[in-house]
């Protein structure tokens, strides 16, 4: 799996995680009748918005993947890689999380109301780090590959030969 499907797909699965957080928080709010509780999600979920925009800068981008991208392996051929098992294996606290977040939202809307809002500020602070990663592809013509390792570990990269960009330089 390539790292930037690795960053689309986690900034796919927070995004889908806040509004599905965000909408149990808000029926759950609704049916208990509990106007301060969807009052302060509001507030927080706008703090969020500012936060995630205020995160995803391309400095903080940049800055986000540089560890990552430094610590790549060098490879002259394709690891052996099962795409979907990487992804679970590197995904799967975000679905627990969001899961978690959403059977204690149904009883107790501000759990979810809070899940939903950091799940905002992670997707939103991480949809930049794709498009670093791929400037920087292009300018060396490599692709990065994620190994598999555990999800509580840092991500494990490899460098593998990719096609140099054509474009004329001006």
């Amino acid at each position: 799996m390539t790292y930037t499907d690795l960053l689309r797909a986690s900034v796919f699965i927070t995004a889908a995680e806040a509004t599905v957080l965000g909408t149990i928080a808000a029926v759950a709010a609704n049916r208990d009748g509990e106007t301060m509780i969807a009052l302060v999600a509001a507030g927080w979920w706008l703090l969020a918005l500012a936060i995630g925009v205020y995160l995803s800068r391309p400095q903080r981008a940049a800055a986000g993947v540089r560890d990552a991208l430094a610590r790549a392996k060098t490879a002259t051929s394709l690891p052996e890689q099962s795409p979907a098992r990487i992804a679970f294996t590197r995904l799967w606290p975000i679905a627990f999380t969001a899961l978690a977040a959403g059977l204690l939202g149904v009883y107790f809307p501000g759990v979810a109301a809070v899940g939903a809002g950091y799940a905002l500020i992670v997707s939103l602070a991480w949809h930049t780090r794709e498009a670093a990663v791929l400037a920087i592809e292009q300018r060396d013509g490599v692709k990065f590959y994620v190994l598999p390792t555990p999800a509580l570990r840092p991500v494990e990269l490899v460098r593998a030969p990719g096609l140099r960009s054509d474009r004329a330089l001006t």
